[in-house]
């Protein structure tokens, strides 16, 4: 059996060596195009014990058995004419309009994707290490969660990490409570890597697919889009691991649609989300949105399109941050429409460093069904397991942390973690959802620098939206 921390460990050391290739981001890119070909070959070998009419949307001598399993293949200049001029030209411009169902999603994967390395000899190693692991071993195709781990975490350094992961208990404690059935769409419209989706598969697998069609409804019903082209293409490599074999994904932009053309049909029946916040969104997306909502503030866009993405009745769990709660001006008039057009009906105030190392900024989890106004609010401060202080990158969250608050779920009564606040003094407070926990008294908040930094950041960001309202009003009043 592979050491796949190992693998991936020497696989970027001979990179590094490399003088194409120029840190941490392109390093994983260049390893998640060549894992990518190895999965989908590994999957297209069940699909031709499946039937012996499969035809593969790649060409013969471009598939990774024709080229990359011999360790004394193609290799030096040979091996580098044979990418750059061949293999990605090809793929690049893969024909989508013919009948094969996968060759939109090996063109996809490949639109935007690069080979970075320059010399053939080394890419030729990087090659066979990736051949130790084996992915028809299905105890072996397990790893690959590792591997998937392993590359989250060097995303850490290479800058962008924390705009894609959310720790794989918060995402599973979020799709329990939502809890998807077969049939129900579900939808992540920042899905980065997939950690939604794939919680959401797992959930469902486990209590409600029995049959081949019940596993082809849940292909066709579990639906993301990514922005970003490194965390799709990882997103896609795992989500075939899974099982899905067309993985109902997109590389796009969910805000860069205008929100009054999305029809009933494209509505879903759940939501699970962790949208990226505290950034901006680029010029002119704002204007997607009505007037008196319109704001660059990524977490108060995505927002707005989840309310407006679920059917009656639909149910969505996603992360905001503190800033969102509090927040006034349109932030504030997005709240209000929350609350007429949804029960929010729980807000989960989460401890410090949850999500360590990509980012101290405190953070919540909304759960809200579309269809009814809101009446009161439940929160519930979850606390930190016994004798932390906060949550750190070797120390971090686990599902097991939420076993009281699920307990807590169906049961609700007021203790010193679970307290409820009614829709009136809400409004009353301008929709500022950032209620403090009655039963604790005054407690001094202890604030490490980047905590600090965060919240001076988001109080300037919503200072500088509400100075730039106030203009916008001033000049329509000439």
């Amino acid at each position: 059996m592979a050491d796949i921390s190992n693998i991936v460990k020497s696989i970027q050391n001979i990179m590094r060596t490399d003088t194409g290739v120029d840190g941490d981001a392109q390093r994983i890119s260049q390893l998640v195009w060549m894992l990518f070909l190895k999965v989908f070959d590994a999957k297209e070998e069940e699909f031709e014990l499946e039937s012996e009419n499969y035809r593969s949307p790649i060409p013969e001598k471009l598939r990774w058995r024709s080229w990359a399993t011999d360790d004394e293949g193609l290799t030096g200049e040979e091996l580098m004419l044979f990418i750059n001029n061949e293999l990605f030209p090809t793929l690049k411009e893969l024909d989508i309009t013919t009948s094969n169902a996968y060759a939109p999603l090996v063109k996809g994967m490949f639109e935007d994707a690069y080979n970075y390395m320059k010399s053939g000899t080394l890419l030729r190693q990087v090659v066979n290490k990736l051949e130790e692991i084996n992915f028809d071993n299905l105890s072996e195709r397990h790893l690959f969660n590792d591997m998937y781990e392993q590359i989250l975490k060097d995303l850490q350094s290479a800058g962008n990490a924390g705009e894609y992961y959310t720790p794989r208990a918060v995402t599973e404690f979020i799709v329990q409570m939502v809890d998807p059935r077969l049939g129900e769409k579900v939808f992540d419209p920042a899905c980065g890597t997939g950690g939604f989706l794939i919680s959401s598969i797992n959930h469902i697998m486990k209590s409600d697919v029995k049959t081949a069609e019940d596993k082809k409804t849940l292909e066709h019903t579990i639906q993301g889009i990514e922005k970003k082209q490194l965390p799709y293409m990882l997103c896609l490599t795992n989500l075939i691991l899974h099982d899905i074999e067309t993985p109902s994904v997109r590389h796009d932009n969910s805000l860069s649609y205008p929100l009054k053309d999305i029809t009933p049909n494209e509505r879903v029946d759940c939501i699970v989300a962790n949208p990226p916040f505290g950034g901006t969104e680029e010029q002119g997306i704002e204007n997607n949105f009505p007037a008196t909502y319109r704001t660059r503030e990524t977490a108060d866009l995505f927002l707005l399109l989840f309310i407006q993405m679920l059917k009656p009745r639909g149910r969505a769990g996603i992360v905001l941050p503190d800033g969102t709660l509090f927040g006034d001006g349109v932030t504030a008039r997005i709240k209000e429409k929350l609350l007429e057009e949804c029960n929010l009906h729980t807000i989960v105030r989460l401890p410090n460093g949850i999500f360590a190392p990509y980012t101290d900024i405190n953070t919540n989890l909304l759960f809200f069904t579309k269809g009814e106004p809101t009446k009161e609010i439940w929160y519930y401060e979850q606390p930190l397991p016994q004798g932390y202080k906060k949550y750190t990158k070797t120390k971090p969250v686990k599902l097991q942390d939420f076993e009281e608050l699920k307990k807590w779920w169906n049961d609700r009564v007021e203790n010193e973690l679970a307290y409820k606040v009614d829709i009136d003094t809400i409004k009353a407070n301008n929709f500022n959802l950032d209620v403090k926990n009655p039963h604790k008294g005054e407690v001094e908040e202890e604030l490490t620098t980047n905590e600090i930094i965060d919240k001076i950041e988001a109080s300037m960001s919503k200072s500088v939206e509400l100075l730039e309202e106030i203009r916008g009003l001033a000049n329509a009043r000439g």
